[in-house]
């Protein structure tokens, strides 16, 4: 996939290379809470981005896409054709090293506000889980994008670049959560083609077929 410069600025979204995983940390984590800057609420600052965005591109860097510009990276686009083989690859390939990293005394809440046992506590309980949802949408996705890239048309980029990929692999369907307190989300995937399959207290389980 050639870069394309975006007519409103010099932004560019392309492929990942494994030099852009930094970047990709410090966007993880300044868009962490809900869309919000999560540097206070992480002792570790790399914690998030552990989970939540370096093992897409270890498992699949063909489907992690970046939008740079003139300052660096200011946004991204993760994601698994297949969320059941992913979670198996985890539990295989990337939790083990984190888990001994980050041992289960840490998943105790410490009292001042900070997350960081939060996503501790998720790393050693989360497991493969088959699911329903699967069958007919089995990718997932994540995508954070810095204050200074967003209104520039590059979330919508960066998800065109990710479904076309999808729909030539022929996955048929994509899902992602998207938490209660994060509205602009949630409005931006029902604007480029998501529907919402359930809602619940933490959020809604939204849906796109590819097929």
């Amino acid at each position: 996939m050639t870069a394309v410069p975006h007519p409103f600025g010099s932004a560019v979204v392309r492929p990942f290379h494994p030099a852009d995983l930094p970047g990709m940390y410090r966007v993880c984590l300044r868009t962490g809470d809900s869309g919000r800057d999560a540097t206070p609420l992480y002792r570790d600052p790399d914690l998030l981005g552990h989970v939540y965005a370096a093992p897409y591109p270890a498992a699949d860097p063909a489907l992690t896409f970046v939008a740079t510009d003139e300052q660096g990276l200011l946004g991204y686009i993760v994601a698994t054709a297949d969320t059941y083989s992913f979670e198996e690859w985890q539990e295989e390939h990337w939790w083990p090293g984190l888990r001994a990293r980050y041992p289960p005394a840490l998943a105790v809440d410490p009292g001042d506000r900070t997350h960081d046992w939060r996503r501790v506590d998720h790393l050693h309980r989360t497991r493969p889980h088959p699911h329903d949802l699967y069958v007919r949408h089995p990718a997932h996705l994540h995508i954070d994008i810095l204050p200074r890239g967003q209104g520039r048309g590059l979330g919508r980029r960066l998800m065109n670049a990710l479904t076309a990929a999808l729909r030539g692999s022929g996955v048929p369907g994509l899902h992602l959560g998207v938490g209660s307190g994060n509205p602009g989300a949630h409005a931006f995937y029902l604007a480029v083609g998501f529907t919402e399959l359930s809602r619940q207290e933490w959020g809604s389980q939204m849906v796109m077929a590819l097929d």
